[in-house]
């Protein structure tokens, strides 16, 4: 049996297949879907959840023109149609106009957004459609409307439409100039009330189509709150949201709480991403490994030491299943709020001298790049995976650190004092454990484009700012 032939067209995302159909006396055979086949052929991996047949008895049924709020995947079992879309989609093909003739040996894929018509041709007329998202009142009242007759599409129908047989409710359908545009799914941000979450707040603050949602309205260790909130209207969530309290995952009561949002809360997003069919961005965590390696590039093996580290790897691992995610891994950060180098700023500036761990190395990241590196992403869509992000520049310690933010802000260097992490935890109980070596390769991140600032120059502006 021949292979699949995928077509694109003048709209974006809209393409024509041509579909094997061998027969014989006795009729005909095909394989109107087969994903593997026609995946390898180019057409995107859309998830389909349900099938749908219209039936129609005679000649000049004409139905449309609807845009709704799923990809479909139209071919005919019996008889043929010509089938019309039009771009009703936000954007600079908004009302472009696209018509082709299906016969069982075609099939159409729509893309979200699409008007999609048909008129029948030679009846009776089974119409068959795969969709991926179910029906319901409440998706129905999301559909968008076009006039069959609209001038400006100017459909060439066969049977003109005053010969043909339309309904009520697709005769009073608006004209194009009167179709409020269709706009591309939103942007969840979960964990808003974090550093990260705040810096793509600000990054994002005069976009329309993003959510940054705080644990009062979207608590991922509470499976209540997930299972309240509504996920369908975002095509893309990332997930700055996470238990971080590194020492304290080591008690029981620490434990437990990690698992439940780093683990579990994640596992519930990822099955809200599958269901959705929405792009999944993750942060992970330096604490995955063990840091005896110099360099930890993307294809290392998780090696947590502790809890904090062994959630946050097995959090990695499920967001892993979905086909369409980021793995944003990353390390030191340092944003807005309680960090490590507003601690420094603020001793130097109180004259305490502090004693700070020389054994631990690694690079910052200030959420300012990460957040830039994670629009990036889902911008420029490189190939899905994990993607290392850190500030450049030569790993250091965070003895190195704190004397860097005493020089910038004025003070003397030498009132830190270097000690081991041994030295520096001696006679403390419930510490966990840290990788003593956690610079992150950055060659893949280049790779797609984009080079994050250098850490001490980002530091001196961190401090200005």
């Amino acid at each position: 049996m021949n292979q699949p032939q995928v077509h694109s067209t003048d709209i974006p995302g809209l393409l024509v297949i041509d579909l094997p159909v061998p027969g014989d006396a006795r009729g005909w055979f095909k394989e109107n879907w087969q994903r593997a086949k026609l995946l390898a052929a180019g057409l995107p991996d859309f998830g389909p959840v349900q099938n749908n047949i219209s039936f129609n008895q005679a000649v000049g049924v004409t139905r449309g023109i609807h845009a709704e709020p799923w990809d479909k995947y139209i071919s005919v079992a019996t008889g043929r149609v010509f089938g019309a879309w039009v771009d009703l989609r936000e954007g600079p093909t908004f009302g472009t106009a696209f018509w082709h003739e299906i016969t069982p040996e075609v099939a159409v894929f729509v893309p979200r957004g699409v008007g999609n018509a048909f008129q029948t041709l030679e009846a009776p007329a089974a119409y068959t459609y795969l969709v991926n998202d179910h029906w319901s009142e409440a998706a129905q009242s999301q559909y968008t409307f076009l006039s069959l007759a609209d001038e400006t599409a100017a459909i060439p129908w066969p049977i003109p439409l005053e010969q043909a047989e339309l309904s009520a409710k697709d005769q009073a359908h608006p004209r194009l100039a009167d179709v409020v545009p269709v706009p591309p799914r939103r942007t969840l941000v979960v964990g808003g009330g974090g550093q990260l979450g705040r810096a793509l707040a600000a990054r994002w603050s005069e976009r329309a189509d993003v959510d940054v949602v705080a644990r009062d309205r979207l608590d991922i260790a509470d499976p209540v709150s997930i299972a309240a909130f509504d996920f369908s209207g975002y095509g893309v969530i990332v997930n700055a949201a996470a238990y971080t309290a590194v020492d304290a995952a080591q008690s029981a009561e620490g434990r437990r709480e990690a698992w439940a949002a780093n683990v579990t809360g994640v596992g519930r997003l990822v099955e809200a991403a599958r269901t959705h069919r929405a792009t999944f961005v993750h942060i992970s965590s330096d604490y995955v490994f063990d840091g005896t390696r110099t360099l930890h590039d993307e294809t290392e093996p998780p090696s947590p030491l502790g809890v904090y580290g062994q959630t946050k790897a097995a959090g990695d691992q499920l967001v892993a299943t979905l086909d369409d995610h980021y793995i944003v891994r990353t390390s030191w950060v340092i944003g807005q709020g309680a960090n490590f180098v507003a601690t420094m700023a603020s001793l130097a500036e109180r004259g305490i001298d502090p004693s700070v761990v020389d054994d631990q190395i690694g690079r910052l990241t200030f959420t300012e790049d990460l957040a830039a590196a994670i629009e990036h992403l889902i911008t420029a869509r490189p190939a899905p995976g994990t993607y290392n992000v850190t500030n450049e520049g030569e790993p250091v310690s965070w003895a190195r650190i704190a004397a860097e933010v005493f020089t910038l802000t004025g003070h003397d260097p030498a009132r830190v004092t270097p000690v081991s992490t041994t030295a520096y935890y001696a006679g403390k109980d419930g510490i966990a454990p840290r990788p003593s070596r956690s610079a992150l390769d950055l060659s893949k991140l280049h790779a797609t484009g984009f080079a994050p600032r250098e850490q001490f120059a980002a530091l001196g502006e961190w401090l200005v700012e």
